[in-house]
């Protein structure tokens, strides 16, 4: 997927300001089981992922607990070192070997005072961010586990298809064997 569109799916900008901003991304590449970004430090870089594919994480003493999942045109950031300037708290390990584009959010920032298009690239690719973790935590709060995936399988079918079920059954807030089971149920109807 090309930066372009990556940034006319979340914001158009004119070509002027993609070229501004397209001047200071820089392409990446690295390779899977790569941690892109790190818990308990500041991260200074955003990323928009162009291919591959990325998990956020917390390790705690039983498992990994799977916070999100980044998919090619995905915005990929710590929320935390973004908007407070503090710690991350969730670990991003690539689960594909990955191609990027990364800005360090300093630069960006800069780009938001000198150019109001590009500010309202960062202030929708943030409200995009927040209602996506608005409907995980409601997800995770109202709906069974069953609805969880059946919503997983519907808004992101390729996660299914492309992240490990350990990661997936953490993400869902459920045992593998829970995973298993209703997958079982599924191929059974």
């Amino acid at each position: 997927m090309q930066i372009e569109h990556i940034l006319n799916a979340i914001h158009p900008l004119p070509s002027a300001s993609f070229e501004r901003l397209a001047k200071h991304l820089q392409e990446v590449n690295f390779p899977k089981g790569y941690p892109l970004l790190e818990a308990n430090r500041i991260e200074r870089k955003i990323y928009f992922l162009s291919k591959g594919l990325v998990r956020a994480y917390a390790p705690q003493e039983e498992h990994d607990v799977s916070f999100w999942f980044g998919i090619e045109g995905d915005v990929i950031l710590s929320m935390q070192s973004y908007v407070a300037k503090q710690k991350a708290y969730e670990n991003v390990e690539l689960l594909e070997d990955s191609k990027l584009y990364g800005i360090a959010i300093e630069r960006l920032q800069e780009l938001y005072q000198e150019d109001i298009h590009i500010a309202n690239l960062g202030r929708v690719m943030v409200e995009r961010e927040l209602l996506k973790m608005e409907k995980r935590w409601i997800s995770s709060q109202i709906k069974s586990a069953k609805e969880r995936y059946d919503e997983l399988m519907q808004d992101a079918p390729q996660i299914i298809q492309r992240v490990p079920l350990k990661y997936i059954a953490s993400y869902l807030r459920m045992t593998p064997v829970s995973l298993s089971r209703i997958r079982k149920g599924i191929k059974q109807s």
